[in-house]
């Protein structure tokens, strides 16, 4: 199945009181580059969520942005630091007998004194919260792969209807290169009679040397080989793992048979012709770089 390498996926919910929203952005890249932005406190489960990334998605430039909100979830704790307390009671008491003065030490002043009383909020259980955040994250992912399909069948589309005007150039290739062939071995008879006039003219060389203009204007290899590059191409689309690599290669193999084929053609009509087949090989890397 053809992805784009570009797309956008989000998926809400929660954790305990905790409200998480995931979203996920991405662009090209030759590798697959994960880049998350999480709160600095819950930083621990930045892992876990590269980990998820790197199970559905094998190259691009993913931006992941997890937003947790904690607005519901402030929950203080109040414990009261025993010994500090137990410390200012004997301290004041000794005050009282010392001084003979009345001991009017109540809970709310014993409160109100330094470091007695510790305010805190309640622990998440950090287990809890990257359980829920990785099925926010597969729901997120699971919206992100949809629209990278959904694209991914548009370039499908394009690049084989472009292997298809490539097959058909390629057939007037096939068809014209032995024409030029008898063309060449006609003007060649033809000047050779215009300079020798009415000597005699050697057929066996007129043979020989067309023989070795048509060796060398040859291109029967180089249109079997893009022909098959193109078949394997469109096996490639139909493949359900990513092939992005795989046809930036291919591809390239594309390039050189037409260059090869271009530099053979002395004729004016197949050089219009091979730069056409460049023009859509040209397209076809281009889109390939989008795809996964």
């Amino acid at each position: 199945m053809i992805k784009s390498m570009t797309g956008y996926g989000s998926a809400s919910g929660a954790s305990g009181k905790l409200k998480i929203t995931v979203e996920l952005r991405s662009v090209n890249n030759r590798f697959l580059d994960c880049s998350v932005r999480i709160p600095r406190v819950y930083t621990a489960l930045e892992d876990r969520i590269k980990a998820e990334v790197q199970k559905a998605i094998s190259r691009g430039k993913v931006d992941v942005f997890v937003t947790i909100d904690s607005s519901e979830a402030d929950d203080v704790l109040i414990s009261v630091n025993e010994s500090v307390a137990d410390a200012y009671v004997a301290a004041v008491n000794a005050l009282s007998v010392r001084y003979k003065i009345a001991n009017d030490l109540t809970a709310l002043s014993l409160a109100r004194m330094p470091d007695v009383l510790t305010v805190s909020k309640e622990e998440t259980d950090m287990d809890v919260l990257g359980n829920d955040l990785v099925e926010i994250l597969k729901a997120a992912l699971s919206d992100f792969n949809a629209m990278r399909v959904t694209e991914g069948e548009k370039l499908r589309a394009d690049v084989l209807s472009r292997a298809c005007e490539i097959e058909r150039m390629v057939g007037i290739v096939e068809e014209r290169s032995p024409a030029t062939v008898a063309e060449y071995r006609e003007k060649l008879l033809k000047r050779m009679r215009e300079a020798l006039d009415s000597v005699q003219i050697d057929e066996q060389r007129i043979l020989t040397e067309a023989a070795i203009f048509a060796d060398k204007t040859a291109v029967a290899e180089e249109t079997v080989r893009l022909r098959s590059h193109i078949s394997q191409l469109r096996s490639l689309m139909e493949a359900k793992e990513p092939v992005g690599r795989k046809l930036d290669f291919l591809i390239q193999e594309f390039n050189r048979e037409a260059n090869t084929i271009g530099s053979k053609c002395n004729d004016l009509e197949l050089q219009h012709t091979v730069v056409d087949i460049k023009s859509e090989i040209e397209k076809i890397r281009e889109q390939i770089q989008n795809i996964e």
